[in-house]
């Protein structure tokens, strides 16, 4: 399962995104997780909207399934949730959601979380004992974000661009970079 929280949609930035969307996929793919999920609404009704706790225990049942193959979920650009001054923030909730999964302790569920290192995300995360890697620094990294821009500046270059412009473009935007 995928789930990137993206910074243009903020229906796509927040728990009850990332719930919906895991729930949806699991549904999909497992018969007694889409009966979890057929009970949640026969007991809500089919016009209401479930509650963030209520997808809490929906999504903590279907992956509590006994019999159940792995699980892999994979939650990309946690740093693009609003971490405003709300009690707690948004990507504070995110990231007590993804603890709360991880805390589960089911063998059968795997969590890779992609994200910007900000210090609020790396407190969080770094309590569960992760597995780490930082790909900033990876030549590999620097060279695939070089090869993006210069695809898309020769592509889409506007007519009267000369060759000096678009390398000065590419040039700035990928010394500018910082690995995105």
């Amino acid at each position: 399962m995928y789930y990137y929280f993206d910074f243009r949609d903020s229906k796509k930035q927040d728990c009850y995104g990332l719930l919906s969307s895991l729930i949806l996929q699991l549904s999909v793919n497992s018969e007694p997780c889409s009966n979890i999920l057929s009970k949640l609404y026969s007991d809500i009704g089919p016009v209401l909207k479930p509650t963030l706790i209520a997808l809490k225990i929906c999504i903590k049942d279907m992956l509590s399934q006994p019999g159940q193959g792995p699980f892999y979920i994979i939650v990309d650009g946690v740093d693009e949730c609003p971490n405003s001054s709300g009690t707690p923030s948004t990507r504070r909730e995110v990231l007590d959601l993804i603890k709360e999964l991880v805390g589960l302790k089911c063998l059968n569920v795997h969590v890779c979380v992609a994200s910007r290192p900000e210090i609020d995300i790396r407190m969080v995360l770094g309590s569960l004992e992760p597995l780490e890697i930082y790909l900033d620094d990876e030549i590999g990294q620097n060279a695939d974000i070089i090869a993006f821009i210069e695809h898309t500046v020769h592509s889409n270059s506007m007519p009267e661009w000369t060759e000096e412009d678009q390398s000065l473009v590419i040039n700035t935007i990928s010394q500018k970079s910082n690995g995105m």
